[in-house]
C-alpha cells in the first residue's frame, strides 16, 4: 500500500507551515467544548442540584454515545470518504447541541416536571447528541493527518500543532470561565445555569471561528483521493487487529487519555473541595495547566522525531505525571499555593504524552491510508468507554466530603477526588510507560519541516 505514492516526491516532502496552521486549527470547536465537557460539566451537574450518580450517567451516556460513533463514523470515512465533509457535518451537530448541555433542562419546562428522572435523561440524551457530533469531527481530522503527506516528522509536527491549539482551546475556555465566575456571583439555580450557558455559547463561538479558517486553508487530503482512484482495497479490521503493535499503540493511547480526561474532570473538585481554594480557582489552575502544555507543545513541534524520542518523550511525560500524582495524593490545604508548581509539572506532563502518544498511531498507520480512519475510531471507541466507566466509577463516591472520609480512616482514608486526579492518573502513567518501552516502533525517515513554526 505504502509502495502506491511513494514515486510522487510531494508526498514525502516536509509540509509547509501555512499548511501545518490551518490543519492545527480544526479541532479547536471540538477542543474548547471538550474542555469545557470534562473539566464542568460535573459540577453543572451537581450544582443544579442532580445526586453525584445521575451526573455521572450524563456523562457516560455521551461517552458511550461518543465511543461508538468513533467506530462508525471511522468505518464509512474509510468506504467512502471525505474528510472535510465528516468534520463539517460533525461540527454543525457539535455548535447546535452544545449549548443544550449547559443550558436550562428545555423538557423539563415543556413537560413540566423538573424531576431528578426528568432533568437526568433531558441532559443525557443532548450530551449524546454533542458527542455524536463531536465523534465524527475528531475521527475525521485526526486521521486526515495520515493523507496529507507521508513524511513522518510532518505527522508529528502536524499532530504537535493540534495539541496546541488544543491548549488554545482550554485557555480560551478558562479565560472566559474565570470572567464569569469572577464577575457573576451564583446565589441561585438559575444564576447557575445563566453562568454555564454564557460559558457555553462563548466556546462555541470561538470555535466555530477558528474551524472557518480550517475550511478555507485545507483542501481534501490528496493522498485519499489518489488511493480511491487507483482502486485500492479498504483494508480490513482483522489486517489491525493480527498486529501487535495496533493493540500496543491502543492501550497506550486509552491509558494517555485516562491521565488527561480523569485528571481534567476532577481538578475543579479538587481545588475547591480538597484545596479550599477561591471559586476562580477551577479556571485559574487549569489555565497554568494548558500554558505550560502550550508551551511544550510548540517547542516539540521543532524538534525531528524518530521512533526512539517518542518512546523518550512519552516515559518522561509518565515520570512527570507520576510524581505529580503523588504530591496530590496528599497534599494539604496549608499548602494550597504548591499547586501551582504542580500544575506546571501535570503541563509539561500532558503535552509529552499527548503529542507522543497520539503520534505513534502515525506510526502505525505507516502507508496503510484506506484503513486509517478506522484505527482512530477504534482506539477512540475504547478511550470513551472506558474514560466513561473510570468517571462514573469514582463520580458514585464523590458524595463522601473530605471531612466525612477523615472521620472514618484518619490516617489513611483519602477521598474519590484524590484518588481521581492523583492515583488514577500516576498508575495510568506508569502502565503506559511499560507499554511504550516494550514497543517495537518502525524507524522512518525523518526531515525537518520547510520552514520553522517559531520565527
Amino acid at each position: 500500500m505504502t509502495g502506491a505514492f511513494t514515486d510522487d516526491d510531494s508526498c514525502t516532502k516536509p509540509v509547509g507551515r501555512c499548511a501545518v496552521l490551518y490543519y492545527g486549527v480544526g479541532h479547536m470547536l471540538n477542543d474548547i467544548t471538550s474542555a469545557c465537557w470534562f473539566t464542568y460539566l460535573l459540577v453543572f451537574m451537581t450544582d443544579i442540584g442532580l445526586s453525584p450518580s445521575d451526573a455521572a450517567i450524563v456523562m457516560l451516556s455521551g461517552q458511550i454515545a461518543d465511543g461508538f460513533m468513533t467506530v462508525f463514523s471511522g468505518e464509512l470515512i474509510d468506504r467512502y470518504g471525505s474528510f472535510k465533509l465528516w468534520h463539517a457535518a460533525g461540527s454543525l451537530l457539535v455548535a447546535a447541541s452544545f449549548s443544550s448541555v449547559f443550558g436550562g433542562c428545555m423538557p423539563c419546562k415543556i413537560i413540566g416536571s423538573y424531576s431528578s428522572s426528568a432533568q437526568t435523561i433531558s441532559y443525557s440524551v443532548f450530551a449524546a447528541i454533542f458527542n455524536i457530533g463531536w465523534a465524527a469531527t475528531q475521527i475525521s481530522h485526526m486521521s486526515m493527518v495520515n493523507c496529507i503527506t507521508l513524511n513522518s516528522t510532518s505527522r508529528v509536527v502536524m499532530t504537535s500543532c493540534r495539541n496546541a491549539f488544543t491548549m488554545v482551546a482550554n485557555l480560551s475556555l478558562y479565560a472566559v470561565a474565570f470572567v464569569v465566575f469572577k464577575f457573576n456571583t451564583r446565589r441561585s439555580i438559575i444564576e447557575v445555569e445563566y453562568q454555564y450557558r454564557w460559558i457555553a455559547y462563548s466556546s462555541i463561538f470561538i470555535g466555530c471561528c477558528f474551524v472557518a479558517i480550517f475550511y478555507l486553508g485545507t483542501a481534501e487530503p490528496r493522498l485519499k483521493r489518489g488511493a480511491g482512484e487507483k482502486g485500492y482495497a479498504r483494508i480490513s479490521w482483522t489486517y489491525w487487529f493480527r498486529k501487535l503493535l495496533y493493540h500496543q499503540v491502543a492501550l497506550v493511547y486509552v491509558l494517555t487519555r485516562l491521565v488527561t480526561n480523569v485528571s481534567q474532570a476532577f481538578l475543579a473538585f479538587y481545588v475547591v473541595n480538597e484545596l479550599n481554594m477561591d471559586q476562580s480557582s477551577k479556571a485559574v489552575v487549569p489555565a497554568v495547566i494548558f500554558v505550560c502544555s502550550f508551551v511544550t507543545s510548540i517547542i516539540l513541534q521543532e524538534m525531528a522525531w524518530s521512533s526512539h524520542r517518542l518512546k523518550v518523550a512519552y516515559s518522561a511525560g509518565g515520570l512527570l505525571w507520576m510524581i505529580s500524582g503523588v504530591f496530590i495524593l496528599f497534599l494539604p490545604s496549608s499548602m494550597k499555593d504548591f499547586m501551582y508548581l504542580i500544575s506546571v509539572v501535570i503541563g509539561v506532563a500532558n503535552a509529552l504524552m499527548l503529542v507522543s502518544g497520539m503520534s505513534m498511531q502515525s506510526f502505525l498507520v505507516g502507508g496503510d491510508l484506506n484503513g486509517c480512519a478506522f484505527v482512530y475510531g477504534s482506539l477512540s471507541f475504547l478511550d470513551k468507554i472506558i474514560c466513561g466507566i473510570a468517571l462514573t466509577v469514582l463520580e458514585s463516591y464523590q458524595s463522601s466530603t473530605p471531612d466525612e472520609v477523615h472521620k472514618d480512616n484518619p490516617i489513611f482514608a483519602l477521598s474519590a477526588t484524590r484518588y481521581g486526579l492523583g492515583l488514577v492518573p500516576a498508575v495510568s502513567a506508569l502502565a503506559g510507560i511499560l507499554v511504550t518501552l516494550s514497543m517495537d516502533l518502525p524507524e522512518t525517515t525523518i526531515s525537518p519541516l520547510l520552514a520553522p513554526l517559531l520565527e
